[in-house]
């Protein structure tokens, strides 16, 4: 409710999506910081990098745009060594590396805790929003419901693997880029299934039918990275065989009608 209520107090007609879209430009900004999104124990450093690189893409892909250009503003603890920041960069320049993109800047300052801050500058011909039409069939990308269950053995004090989408989201780009000309409404799983249906409602002033239940552990699931998406009914066989190519498992499991939808979980930030 609180970020709900900041953002509707800030006048911009940009604001409301994954990404503020400007002419061709699509521009994503997120944060990362310790003890709030992840623990130092839980992660490497370079994991911790790559991630918080990974979320911001992650909302540069759904919008369908490519990355092109990274800011980077990062608080670093005094007590870390060359060797901790060597980490540190490893894993921004990997990503930077594998997605085709240039960290052209930011700022460093000294911090109490890490605190990492990254605005992403994109491009696209035909960005992807998240308005979606009168019934439509709505999907999501991949699994949902094992970052939570991770997420909770990490809180117990457990382990998780490192291939762990807690760890290392798994983006779904060459699908979403092939899929996107066939796509009406988009956006990624960074809240859970339930609360990103909820913006779509919103935006869009529809509800939906379900074809069956999703249980409250998978769509209250956040930090999945996962998308949620979209489609006119006639479709279906082109996005099912794209996904069939790129080998990306994707869940048809509602329909848009008229209506509203509110979600079933708790807020996640703040």
């Amino acid at each position: 409710m609180k970020e709900e209520f900041f953002i509707k107090n800030i006048n911009s007609k940009y604001i409301g999506d994954d990404a503020a879209v400007i002419r061709n430009q699509v521009i994503a900004s997120d944060s990362f910081f310790e003890d709030i999104h992840f623990k130092t124990e839980w992660m490497s450093l370079k994991d911790i990098a790559v991630k918080a690189s990974l979320v911001n893409i992650s909302d540069i892909v759904v919008m369908n745009a490519k990355p092109k250009y990274a800011l980077l503003n990062i608080g670093f603890p005094k007590k870390y060594s060359l060797h901790d920041i060597k980490q540190l960069t490893e894993g921004f320049n990997e990503c930077a590396e594998k997605y085709g993109y240039e960290i052209i800047g930011g700022d460093t300052i000294r911090s109490d805790k890490l605190a990492i801050s990254m605005t992403f500058i994109g491009e696209s011909k035909k960005p992807v929003y998240r308005k979606a039409k009168l019934n439509e069939f709505v999907a999501f990308t991949g699994t949902l419901g094992s970052v939570r269950k991770d997420l909770n053995i990490l809180l117990r004090g457990g382990r998780i693997p490192r291939s762990s989408k807690f760890i290392k989201p798994l983006l779904r780009d060459k699908f979403f880029y092939k899929a996107a000309p066939y796509i009406t409404s988009a956006l990624d799983i960074s809240d859970g299934l339930f609360k990103e249906l909820e913006r779509i409602s919103k935006i869009s002033k529809l509800g939906f039918e379900f074809f069956y239940n999703i249980d409250k552990n998978t769509g209250c699931s956040g930090e999945e990275y996962e998308i949620l998406f979209t489609f006119n009914k006639k479709q279906l066989p082109k996005i099912l065989n794209i996904a069939k190519l790129t080998r990306t498992k994707i869940t048809v499991f509602a329909v848009t009608k008229r209506g509203t939808y509110r979600s079933k979980c708790r807020e996640n930030h703040f």
